[in-house]
């Protein structure tokens, strides 16, 4: 016989709050953040509410509060592997609130995104996610009067938008000297689409370590790219076809450091007994390529979480704790002592 689901009877917000012993308006508070109640108190609603399997209804709760339960997150590649890690942290934290996220992409079009933003402010989003992209500051700034932001990669301050920023110059910078400490004097870059914020950063804090370590500074060395596994590939095989030499690369971003390694091995060349390799984001897959890669390490995930942190502490009135997160060398297999300068 073919089974059958059985359905249980919803468990209601009043049942929850007669069984925990509470207000059915403190339960309410509790699921919003907004409950200024002891730990234990906190602790006991939420077990009833696991015990029962209390779900809250969207549309009750929308028609309570005068929300949706809906955040609008704009990233630029919605299948991109550093944003879907940006995302997963988003998800999963809104998910803890009962909340909903509505992901649009940009596409690095300025254009594109502000369509995009609209869309969100159609759907009625209690608040707004912005990963980097191409927005202008004043353009966010203006966002923030009629909605709650918070973005990315930008360092803004004002009422009602919130940013989060990561050291790009100074992660740039560590690999520059690791590298350096192993003897390494001629390093390529491989720099994202300079438009980008990040590009940029990163480019600055090589170019700046280079000259501080007096190392080989020529712009041969300085590769253009655009954050993909292609444009890692495509750079690294125009610096082998016009013989420029050098004993490392560091990638701007992880995906152009798969790309670099293929090209590398296509040239003959062994990843790090002939070329060290660096990348930046340490994406979950770079602990597992071969070799395991040397990277900067920015939790994507965690910036991701920290952006629905935020989010919810500016829907609720509250102040956000600033913060600029720190950029940490994962050291792996893909580097080693300098052995022949290329």
């Amino acid at each position: 016989m073919p089974s059958t689901i059985s359905i249980a009877p919803r468990a209601t917000l009043g049942m929850v709050a007669q069984q925990a012993g509470v207000s059915p308006s403190t339960v309410s508070r509790i699921l919003n953040g907004t409950a200024q109640v002891s730990d234990e108190k906190k602790a006991l609603v939420q077990a009833v509410i696991k015990e029962l399997g209390f779900r809250p209804d969207p549309a009750a709760r929308s028609l309570a509060g005068g929300r949706t339960m809906s955040i609008g997150v704009l990233t630029q590649f919605i299948d991109s592997p550093y944003y879907g890690e940006a995302l997963r942290g988003i998800e999963d934290e809104l998910n803890k609130a009962h909340y909903s996220p509505l992901f649009v992409s940009g596409h690095w079009n300025e254009a594109e995104e502000k369509k995009r933003i609209q869309l969100l402010l159609d759907r009625k989003v209690d608040g707004i996610i912005v990963l980097t992209g191409k927005l202008s500051d004043d353009t966010l700034i203006e966002l923030s009067k009629s909605i709650s932001v918070v973005v990315t990669g930008r360092q803004l301050s004002c009422k009602n938008l919130f940013s989060i920023d990561f050291d790009n110059a100074e992660g740039a910078a560590q690999a520059v000297n690791y590298l350096s400490q192993l003897g390494h004097h001629k390093v390529v870059f491989l720099s994202g689409p300079l438009d980008h914020p990040d590009a940029k950063q990163r480019l600055q804090g090589y170019k700046k370590e280079i000259k501080r370590l007096k190392m080989f500074n020529d712009k041969s060395l300085i590769v253009e790219s655009d954050f993909l596994e292609s444009g890692g590939f495509k750079a690294v095989n125009s610096l082998v076809a016009n013989k420029t030499e050098f004993s490392a690369i560091i990638a701007a971003n992880d995906q152009m450091a798969y790309g670099a390694r293929l090209a590398l091995h296509k040239a003959g060349l062994n990843v790090p007994d002939d070329v060290s390799l660096i990348g930046f984001d340490d994406l979950p897959h770079s602990a597992f390529t071969l070799p395991p890669l040397t990277t900067v390490r920015q939790s994507v995930y965690e910036i991701g979480v920290s952006a629905a942190k935020a989010m919810f502490d500016l829907i609720n009135k509250k102040s956000p704790l600033s913060q600029v997160v720190e950029a940490e060398l994962i050291i792996r297999e893909s580097t080693s002592a300098c052995k022949i300068s290329r």
